[in-house]
């Protein structure tokens, strides 16, 4: 995980010619031998239960190839290639990352969710902050960041450069799982409550009925006794 969330930074940092090329090649470099490590212990690893699924294996496998050449590969501002093929790493990167913290996501409640999209929104803020020259505030790249992930697009700040749009791009992904799964908490929220309410007036009624089926029973079998008992005779002297 931690090694490919370095190639995000290294990713942007060349598109803006912000870092020196070495420092991007060692992170491409360090995540494939990351990855490389952990497809290597999956299929030779003696711990089974350690092992991941076969198509989570299948994709760390293009992970390490196609980073490893992303790292030998010359710089994403004179190679449209290069760019393409790291572009497409990021996208199996983010991938590979939801897959890896989806069930740490999927299982929370609605306040744990809140609090996930809150982050995910900040960081894309911090990021539109770092990448786009139209919001000088870290205010601004929020309100980007959650226009963008909400789709709504309002026109009062737009991405304009290669890099803050392709972010937008990610941004837009992330919004709409995240934003999704906290609008699906809110949902079963109030659709559970009022299933309570519906069980509480079914289980209200129910016992009411059976109340009253024992009553009936319980004359019935008074009515029953006294039929066979029969007319009783006068004793005699």
């Amino acid at each position: 995980m931690g090694a490919l969330l370095l190639t995000i930074p290294a990713f942007y940092a060349e598109l803006l010619d912000a870092a020196p090329g070495a420092w991007c090649r060692v992170a491409y470099l360090l995540a494939s031998m990351t990855v490389g490590a952990s497809v290597a212990h999956a299929r030779w690893g003696k711990t089974a239960g350690a092992r991941p699924q076969q198509g989570h294996r299948a994709l760390d496998v293009v992970l390490a190839l196609g980073l490893l050449i992303a790292a030998l590969g010359p710089s994403s501002l004179n190679s449209g290639p290069i760019l393409a093929l790291r572009l497409a790493m990021a996208f199996l990167a983010m991938a590979r990352m939801v897959l890896a913290v989806r069930h740490w996501v999927s299982r929370g409640g609605l306040l744990y969710l809140m609090g996930v999209a809150f982050v995910v929104l900040l960081l894309c803020g911090a990021g539109f902050w770092w990448l786009e020259p139209r919001t000088p505030t870290l205010a601004d790249g929020l309100w980007l960041a959650f226009t963008t992930a909400a789709t709504v697009g309002y026109g009062d700040i737009v991405p304009s450069t290669p890099a803050s749009r392709i972010f937008s791009v990610f941004v837009v992904l992330l919004g709409y799982g995240v934003l999704t799964l906290v609008t699906a908490a809110i949902a079963t929220t109030w659709i559970e409550t009022q299933e309570r309410r519906i069980e509480r007036e079914i289980l209200h009624d129910l016992h009411r009925e059976v109340r009253a089926l024992r009553g009936e029973i319980g004359a019935l079998r008074d009515t029953v006794r006294l039929a066979t008992a029969g007319p009783r005779e006068p004793p005699v002297h």
